[in-house]
């Protein structure tokens, strides 16, 4: 049987995300903070706009987390948490407690999972515009 090497998520990858999503930020006229993960959950790049508000950093972690736990961008998973959604009992009792707000999305290489990119501190839907357009940049 023969395996398939996958890259994890590098360095120089989580730079090029958070590169890409600052300028999809100022594209789009929003301030906002980046965090990108690695598989493991672990901290690969860190961004905050210094006009962004101090809590959109800890959005942009638990939007990347979220993303990379369900392996599913946050803007597909709102519906399932709300009363009868396929999440909506899904219990919170991991390392990070889950945000299911657009901005997180699942970064894969070869079909796997190898991180994460989160976004935070403007709308929803431009949070979620700015971290698919820095996953595009990896493509």
């Amino acid at each position: 049987m023969s395996t398939t090497a996958v890259a994890p998520l590098s360095i120089e990858d989580a730079e090029l995300l958070v590169a890409t999503a600052r300028r999809a930020a100022e594209d789009a006229g929003v301030t906002v903070s980046v965090t990108v993960l690695d598989a493991g959950g672990h901290l690969l790049a860190f961004r905050r706009d210094d006009r962004a508000v101090l809590i959109s950093g800890e959005t942009s972690t638990r939007k990347a987390y979220t993303a990379l736990q369900l392996n599913t961008p946050t803007a597909d998973l709102v519906d399932a948490v709300q009363p009868g959604g396929l999440f909506h009992t899904l219990p919170t009792a991991l390392d990070r407690p889950l945000l299911f707000i657009a901005g997180g999305v699942p970064v894969h290489r070869n079909g796997r999972l190898i991180g994460a990119i989160g976004v935070g501190g403007g709308a929803p839907e431009q949070d979620h515009g700015v971290a698919t357009a820095a996953v595009r940049a990896l493509a």
